[in-house]
């Protein structure tokens, strides 16, 4: 039994499929299969029952993955620990959706590389809830979120600022000179949303629901110039964090009411071992909250 048989093995347990964990683990089908072929010869049972494509956990798999779920954190773990004993850097992996990356986070990774100049930072762009999930993983060790998710009490968090949200729309939209509006004036509105991803996509689709309205969503993006060129372009508005495009003198943006508050704050895993680069970084961001 060898360590990577078992990650091949618990990736094809959590997505039920040998192309959507090669396709996550970026290697070839064939090396799977074969991990797992070798898993199952070796402990002589049958891990996976197969229909139409779709790869179920037998009662034997089902308990395997517990095992092997459980060792694979503890070596995730213990080789944090050995790594600082050794005292090597390890870089500090950051889950960041692109549309906060614009708020505030290129001047925050700045000021912590002149502190931290020897801990390299590596950067992965995704929405807040896959994010946070990617975090609970333990394939990140942090991640910059929206806080407004049902299971952020399930993780350890710092605030770091709060925003609300706000209708952008060009110069020409028919809504360009209101002073306000509300959810219900956008029931028929073309609306461009961020991707589905994302908490601010969830709070608004909740919003919508609880008024009994379907949006009418002709765009999902994860890129501010794509939303922004199509808002320009009188295609429809958009709602956005109120930092968002602040200095933009080319759209108008006009307050929701009643207010929508958004917390934006960074997270990481309950009970995980963290090693000394994060911590760094968990006590930079707290620091850097306080003088914000």
């Amino acid at each position: 039994m060898k360590i990577i048989q078992l990650e091949y093995f618990c990736a094809v347990s959590q997505y039920h499929s040998i192309t959507k964990a090669a396709q996550k683990l970026f290697v070839t089908q064939p090396a799977i299969s074969n991990a797992i072929r070798e898993l199952e010869k070796e402990f002589s049972v049958n891990l996976f029952s197969r229909f139409n494509n779709h790869l179920t956990l037998t009662r034997e798999g089902e308990l395997f993955y517990q095992k092997a779920d459980a060792l694979l954190q503890t070596i995730r773990q213990t080789s944090s620990q050995l790594y600082d004993l050794g005292k090597q850097v390890l870089p500090v992996k950051i889950g960041i959706p692109p549309l906060l990356s614009t708020l505030f986070f290129p001047e925050m990774l700045l000021s912590f590389k002149e502190k931290q100049p020897d801990i390299p930072v590596e950067l992965f762009e995704y929405g807040s809830i896959r994010a946070a999930g990617l975090v609970q993983e333990e394939l990140l060790d942090l991640a910059l979120v929206n806080m407004n998710f049902y299971d952020i009490d399930k993780m350890n968090s710092c605030r770091i600022l709060t925003d609300h949200i706000i209708f952008c729309v060009s110069p020409e939209h028919h809504l360009a000179r209101e002073k306000e509006v509300s959810i219900e004036m956008l029931r028929n509105e073309p609306l461009i949303m961020y991707n589905t991803d994302s908490v601010q996509n969830a709070t608004l689709c909740n919003l919508f629901d609880s008024m009994g309205i379907k949006p009418n969503v002709i765009l999902h993006a994860s890129q501010l110039y794509t939303i922004q060129n199509f808002v320009s372009a009188c295609l429809g508005g958009a709602c956005l964090y109120s930092s968002v495009l602040a200095d933009c003198t080319d759209l108008v943006r006009i307050p929701i009411k009643p207010l929508i508050h958004q917390d934006i704050g960074l997270v990481w895993k309950k009970g995980k071992y963290i090693n000394s680069s994060v911590e760094k970084f968990i006590s930079f961001t707290k620091k850097y909250k306080q003088k914000g």
